[in-house]
C-alpha cells in the first residue's frame, strides 16, 4: 500500500498526543485562520471553515479560541501577525519526493528550519517546482468503521469520487477532484458513513519503494520532524513501505 497513507493514518492516531503537546492546537488555529480568510468567515457558507473547526472541536480546543481565530482571518482582530501560506519541496533519503505546506510569518525562519530538518535526516530541501510535478491535489475524505466495501463504493461515486483505497481493515480513504470535496462529503455522510476526515490533499502519481531499513528509518524520522514544526500544516511524501518495516522503523 502507498505508505503516506499508511503513515498519515498512525499519525492520526497520535492526534490526541499531539494536542497535548500544543501541536495540533496551533496547526488547526492557523488553518482556522485562513479558511476565514480565504472564504467568508461563516462555516455555513465556507466548507474549508467548517471542516477545520469541526477538527479543533475534535482536537479539544475552546470555542473562545476558535472564535478568536475566525476573527484574525476575517480582520476583526489584529494580533500583529500576518500569517502567509507557502509550499516547500525536497528530497528524502532513497531519493522520496516530500511536498511541505507551511503558515508562516516569519519566510527566513521556516525555510531556515525545514532546511535544518532535511540536512539532519538525509534529504534536501530544493527549489520550488523541484518535485510538486509529482503530485496532484485532491479531495480526501477518511471513513471509518467501514463494514460493506460495496455499499461504500457505490456511494463514494455517487459523490463523485474517482477511487478509494482501504488504509487498514476498517478505515478508508475516498479521493475526488478536489472541486467535488464538499459534495462527496455530503453524500457520503448522507448515506450514514462515519466521515472522520475531509481535507485537499496532494497525491502523488507515481511511488519510490523503501526497503533499507536505515534509509526508512531516515525517512520517517524526517516526515516526523518536519511534522513537529510549528510553521507547518502539511507533509506529503511519495513513498511505498511494508507494514512491518515502517512498524520497526518507528521504534
Amino acid at each position: 500500500m502507498a505508505g503516506h497513507s499508511k503513515w498519515a493514518n498512525i499519525k492520526r492516531q497520535k492526534a490526541v498526543v499531539d494536542a497535548k503537546k500544543g501541536k495540533t492546537f496551533t496547526q488547526i488555529s492557523r488553518a482556522i485562520i485562513v479558511a476565514a480568510r480565504s472564504g467568508i468567515p461563516d462555516p455555513a457558507g465556507n466548507f474549508q471553515l467548517r471542516t477545520a473547526i469541526e477538527k479543533a472541536k475534535a482536537a479539544g480546543i475552546p470555542n473562545d479560541n476558535i472564535e478568536r481565530a475566525i476573527a484574525k482571518g476575517a480582520g476583526t482582530f489584529d494580533d500583529g501577525s500576518n500569517l502567509e501560506e507557502i509550499r516547500y519541496e525536497g528530497y528524502g533519503p532513497a531519493g522520496v519526493a516530500i511536498l511541505v505546506e507551511a503558515l508562516t510569518d516569519n519566510r527566513n525562519r521556516t525555510a531556515a528550519d525545514l532546511r535544518a530538518a532535511f540536512s539532519k535526516n538525509g534529504g534536501n530541501l530544493g527549489e520550488m517546482g523541484c518535485v510538486s510535478w509529482m503530485f496532484a491535489q485532491k479531495g480526501v475524505c477518511v471513513v471509518d468503521d467501514v463494514s460493506n466495501e460495496e455499499e461504500l463504493l457505490e456511494a463514494s461515486l455517487d459523490g463523485g469520487a474517482e477511487s478509494y483505497e482501504m488504509t487498514d481493515e476498517n478505515t478508508a480513504e475516498v479521493l475526488t477532484n478536489a472541486t467535488q470535496l464538499e459534495s462527496l462529503n455530503q453524500e457520503l455522510k448522507a448515506k450514514g458513513f462515519d466521515v472522520s476526515d475531509a481535507q485537499l490533499r496532494w497525491i502523488p502519481s507515481n511511488n519510490v519503494e523503501v526497503n533499507d531499513p536505515d534509509q526508512a528509518r531516515s525517512l520517517l524520522k524526517l516526515i516526523d520532524t518536519l511534522e513537529s514544526l510549528d510553521d507547518v500544516q502539511n507533509v506529503t511524501a511519495n513513498f511505498e513501505m511494508t507494514d512491518e518495516l515502517m512498524t520497526a522503523s518507528m521504534v
